[in-house]
């Protein structure tokens, strides 16, 4: 018996689920965790979507969210706008 390995992507399959997981990792995580949670969610919505939506190369978002990467803050702004998201503040 074989196992696979275990991708979120998969699971990532509504906007309410993609929302909640980034989310947590926002809270919980580092900024490394966010990096590779936004490239798991491109993803799995698809990254030629997300790509075409924000002008860059697929070769150029593998890179930018993948582990270890350090993009700009206007990659992020544009790739969570293609994922339909938004960044939002609240006092802790």
């Amino acid at each position: 018996m074989s196992a696979t390995k275990f991708d979120i992507a998969n699971y990532l399959d509504s906007k309410e689920m993609i929302a909640e997981y980034l989310n947590t990792v926002l809270e919980e995580g580092n900024s490394s965790d966010v990096v590779i949670a936004i490239g798991h969610i491109a993803k799995a919505i698809g990254m030629s979507k997300i790509a075409k939506e924000t002008g860059m190369s697929r070769p150029s978002l593998y890179k930018a969210l993948s582990v270890g990467a350090k993009p700009q803050f206007e990659t992020i702004v544009k790739v969570l706008q293609a994922i339909g998201g938004q960044l939002n503040v609240k006092p802790v």
